[in-house]
């Protein structure tokens, strides 16, 4: 057990002393001794004998050589007629000096210096019990703290309480009715106090009156199955005690930290708050009844009755029996006040019988601590510290942890996982240690490291597991077996450290540390089986995990606390910052070793993908998912062994080792019909979606293993470089043309009308490129120069049957003449290709691309050519109206609208000195063709008739031979006159508009829109006497005024 408290007999009467001690006090260095003869006895307490021989040596100097040995008491004096009877009880209120005392059934105030007798309050005649507390309290009026001090009597049914309030004694005690008389009082706050009857408890409030009943003890926190007796009782207490003279048992209570109060019936307990509601605590397991209870920061007193003449002393966190100390006959238990606060820790308190006063000495609490952990206490010994201040220790979250783990290695080797890593988890335990529990399934080489780092030479092979991860089984081999063991460390500081899987030898050897896995720990062999395993596993999971959340950011980083130290995640990664990854609170982070770090985030990764593959397979996938420092040479073992490759994929590109993942996947891709190992990742599909999802920096990359996906299935290939994603949007388009070209014309011609269509990009290279591309396309090969005779089907025909190049392949005419008509329209539109380069590609005798010389044409000005080329190379009229109509349209709509208007309203004449008309050039092909054509006037004379209008008059009449009659020049005049007519309209339309609007203009100006009233030159404002600045409010008078427009 603990020894928590040492007993040292301090008063012992002699033995003719007749004399008998029935009540002690102690405050400062003062001990008073109430005797049964009413006589008062008051000692000064010295400190110990060696203590004080320490204390100012140079004060001795002028005293005798030979000293006596000081005693541990003195006795100051003695006074005799204190009082006729007995002193029961003796309270202090040092705030205004006085002593209470309780002596025939009257209480008395005392002065505590000369110990006089102030007053005998005459209305405590017959009281039983009493108890005193002093409180800073702030007056609500003023907010000034005073301190108030209360004595509470019980008399018969009343509770009188006195209050003196800064050393003034008020005018009149409150006095409370009560149901039954009051057996003890204990003080709950500074205003409510608990009074313990025989019918039970009730909590009263001094200024209110209120009177709350408590619930009795033994009717909260039973165990199952126990019959509660009488007031809660069980066992011979609860029996009714009509066999026992109608005695009943002394109602004990005990003021608790954190405002708790423990309320004692015989063997039953109960705890209350402050408030007086129950607390879901179990009962005390008291054999017998106590004499007294009472509580000294931290632990719970009981005293037996006087024949038994034991000290109990307990924790009142976990209720366990820590210390017993036998003391012959004691019967009185003294706790010198403030006993629940840190002013009160190591004080000690005081034992008394009839002939004896014990000091109970308490031992330093670093040594209690360190005795619990000795004898294997350790939850008693994280209660205590827990329940002691932190200013008692030298580091006590320190120690506090290290206990802590101690414990988890404790429920570790019990088999109670989830309790060992759920604490493992609350202190932040370091994860080497942590994993070097489990075997190597799970462990790898860390706890083989340890092994050999403490001296384990056993060569011989012991249990472990091998596990089957396809279907998370595993089954017991020969192999090495693991080692749970305790840690028991000599560093009283409690540091402990965290580290890579080589760092526990370090940290060992400068004294900070010694791992759970030093030269002095105790071993626990243990053999696994698989469902132990998993088990252990799957707990282990949530430990690595919080790991995990304490070390990295969600985008893969390291945390950083304080330091601008930085370290990389993967091979080639960027570098990120970092932290220290269970360095504790004290530890400073630049301690820490780069390397270390990085290596420790490596063991929590991969030890979480080993427990994944043992005990859930399927959540391996998610891990790989994520930024992770899994090991890959250990993953890409397991994965394989284990044929899962889709994750060993993912596992590959989250560590950017995109060529052994691309590798893998052009295996399995590429795979025959018969290999079932991988039939998801079968066919460019998977690789097609790999490439798509790398960044523009790996085009070398994805250029290399592009190439098989698109031989294979070119529509699928393609969705690399023109799928909507950023990626295929930013890849280095010449590099990628390039590439295609040398794949496939075909699909690079399907690149650069991506890039150029959807993408809009403006790029002459890739527009001549294209223009290329498409003429290269439609060209005939050579084996159709030796068949210009032939028709075009048969010529189509032959080209399939002679298998040219796949650029010069077509399906049918259809796809030809689509074809074509794609160069035409983007020969049409483009306005980045050189035209100059591609009429130099451009057959000057095929007919197939006569239109399209025709297009280049007009893109380089030359208009009549290309008018030549549909007159009289295609001999298609209507185009030839088709292009007039473009040119015009376009030649207008580069014209501003004012000039086109200003042009049009001027006169109704020709512009002769303009530039010729579109259509003037298409008429005098018609009329005027160059040798060896013939004039053409059927279509002469329908252009005229629709387009006349736009043809100057004096020029195409000249271009009109003589001969013509004049009615075959209807339509043409007609027209003429009705464009001179919308002119005129139009002008006069325009003329009535701009005068209506020159009227509105003239009566805004004048007299206002009539929309707001005032405005225009007729608006006024008037200046009176009174009116001032709306600005800065000065009187305006004969002031230069200025009137704002609102």
């Amino acid at each position: 057990m603990l020894t928590a408290f040492k007993a040292q007999p301090i008063v012992e009467l002699r033995p003719r002393d007749k004399s008998k001690i029935e009540s002690i006090l102690a405050f400062g260095d003062r001990l008073l001794v109430g005797l049964n003869t009413g006589s008062l006895r008051i000692y000064r307490v010295n400190e110990h004998q060696e203590a004080a021989s320490d204390v100012n040596q140079e004060t001795t100097l002028s005293a005798p050589a030979s000293r006596p040995d000081l005693r541990p008491v003195e006795l100051l004096r003695e006074l005799e007629k204190f009082s006729r009877r007995a002193i029961l009880q003796l309270a202090v209120i040092k705030e205004s000096d006085l002593l209470i005392s309780l002596t025939d059934s009257y209480v008395s105030i005392h002065d505590l210096q000369t110990y006089t007798l102030q007053e005998q309050l005459s209305k405590t005649k017959g009281a039983e019990t009493f108890a005193v507390t002093s409180n800073i309290v702030k007056d609500p009026a003023n907010d000034i703290p005073s301190i108030v001090s209360r004595l509470a009597v019980s008399v018969k049914r009343k509770l009188i309480v006195w209050s003196w309030h800064d050393t003034e004694l008020s005018q009149q005690p409150h006095e409370i009715t009560l149901q039954a008389n009051a057996r003890t009082l204990t003080w709950a706050s500074g205003t409510n106090i608990v009074c313990g009857m025989n019918s039970g408890y009730v909590l009263v409030n001094i200024e209110t009156e209120e009177i709350q009943d408590l619930a009795a003890p033994g009717s909260v926190g039973n165990a199952v199955g126990q019959e509660t007796g009488r007031f809660g009782g069980v066992g011979s207490a609860g029996m009714g005690y009509m066999g026992m003279g109608n005695w009943v048992p002394k109602p004990q209570s005990a003021r608790l930290i954190n405002g708790e109060i423990l309320l004692a019936r015989d063997i039953n307990t109960l705890f209350v708050d402050k408030e007086g509601v129950p607390l879901e605590r179990r009962q005390i397991p008291w054999s017998v009844a106590p004499e007294a209870i009472s509580f000294t920061y931290p632990y719970l007193l009981a005293l037996q009755t006087p024949s038994k003449g034991i000290l109990d002393i307990r924790s009142p966190d976990t209720q366990s029996l820590l210390q017993s100390i036998p003391l012959q006959n004691a019967s009185i238990l003294h706790v010198p006040q403030p006993n629940v606060s840190l002013a009160h820790a190591g004080k000690g308190f005081l034992i008394g019988s009839e002939r004896c006063i014990w000091k109970m000495k308490a031992v330093a609490y670093e040594s209690q601590v360190d005795e619990l952990v000795e004898k294997g206490l350790l939850d008693e010994a994280i209660s205590l510290l827990d329940l002691l201040e932190d200013a008692l220790f030298k580091n006590k979250p320190g120690r506090l942890r290290e206990i802590k783990m101690q414990k988890a290695v404790e429920l570790f080797g019990r088999q109670k996982y989830r309790e060992s890593l759920d604490l493992f988890t609350t202190v932040t335990a370091p994860p080497d240690q942590v994993i070097g529990l489990y075997p190597p399934a799970i462990s790898g080489d860390l706890q083989e490291y340890h092994s050999a780092e403490n001296g384990d030479d056993q060569s011989s092979h012991h249990q472990a597991i091998i596990v089957n991860e396809e279907v998370g089984e595993a089954v017991n081999v020969d192999a090495n077996e693991p080692a749970v063991k305790i840690i028991k460390s000599d560093n009283k500081n409690g540091t402990l450290d965290s580290g890579s899987t080589h760092s526990s030898k370090k940290r060992s050897n400068n004294g900070d540390v010694v791992s759970i896995f030093g030269k002095h720990s105790k071993s626990i062999k243990k053999s696994w089986d698989s469902k132990e395993l998993r088990t252990a596993a799957l707990e282990l999971n949530g430990f690595l995990v919080d790991t995990r959340k304490r070390y990295m950011n969600p985008d893969g980083s390291l945390k950083t606390q304080g330091s601008s130290s930085v370290i990389t995640t993967t091979e080639g990664d960027s570098t990120i910052p970092f932290h220290s990854l269970n360095l504790p609170p004290d530890r400073d982070l630049d301690s820490k070793n780069e390397a270390e770090l990085k290596e420790t985030a490596r063991l929590v990764d991969t030890t979480l993908f080993r427990s994944y593959m043992l005990a859930a397979p399927s959540l391996a996938g998610s891990l790989f998912r994520i930024p992770n420092f899994c090991d890959p040479d250990v993953v890409n073992e397991k994965l394989l062994d284990s044929g899962r490759y889709n994750d060993l994929v993912d596992f590959l590109h989250g560590k950017k080792l995109h060529r052994r993942a691309l590798d893998l996947l052009l295996k399995f891709g590429q795979a025959k019909d018969d290999d079932d190992r991988a039939p998801s990742l079968r066919g460019p599909r998977r690789t097609v979606g790999y490439l798509q999802n790398l960044p523009p920096e790996h085009i070398d990359l994805i250029l290399e293993f592009a190439r098989w996906p698109l031989n294979q299935e070119p529509d699928l290939g393609m969705e690399i470089f023109v799928a909507d994603t950023e990626n295929a949007e930013t890849l280095p388009r010449d590099k990628v043309v390039n590439f295609l070209q040398e794949c496939d014309p075909l699909i690079a011609t399907k690149y650069l009308e991506h890039i150029i269509q959807e993408l809009n990009d403006l790029n002459p290279e890739f527009h001549n490129l294209l223009v290329k591309l498409y003429l290269e396309r439609l060209k005939p090969p050579e084996v159709e120069k030796r068949h210009k005779s032939t028709g075009l089907l048969d010529m189509l025909k032959m080209r399939a049957s002679e298998k040219p190049s796949r650029a010069g392949q077509f399906r049918d005419i259809e796809e030809r003449e689509e074809w074509k008509a794609k160069m035409q329209s983007f020969l049409r539109t483009s306005k980045q290709y050189t035209p100059h380069k591609a009429f130099g590609r451009l057959p000057e005798d095929d007919p197939e691309f006569y239109e399209a010389r025709a297009i280049v044409l007009s893109k380089m000005g030359q208009h009549r050519q290309a008018l030549k080329i549909y007159v009289f190379d295609l001999k298609d009229q209507q185009k030839a109206e088709e292009y007039c109509n473009r040119i015009y349209v376009a030649q207008e709509s580069a014209v501003p609208q004012s000039a086109q208007q200003s042009c049009r309203l001027s006169s109704s004449a020709d512009p002769e000195d303009g530039p010729p008309s579109i259509y003037h050039t298409l008429l005098s092909l018609y009329l005027t063709p160059p040798p060896p054509h013939q004039a053409n006037w059927p279509p002469a004379l329908d252009l005229l008739s629709k387009h006349g209008a736009r043809l100057p008059a004096y020029s195409t009449l000249d271009l009109i031979p003589a001969t013509l009659p004049v009615k075959q020049l209807e339509s043409y005049f007609g027209s003429r006159i009705r464009a001179a007519n919308s002119i005129v309209n139009e002008s006069r339309v325009l003329t009535g508009l701009h005068k209506s609007e020159l009227v509105d203009t003239q009566a805004a100006l004048l007299l206002g829109n009539g929309i707001k009233p005032g405005k225009g030159r007729n608006r006024h404002v008037v200046i009176s006497e009174e009116r001032v600045c709306g600005v800065c409010h000065k009187r305006l008078g004969r002031s230069v005024i200025s009137v704002l427009p609102e």
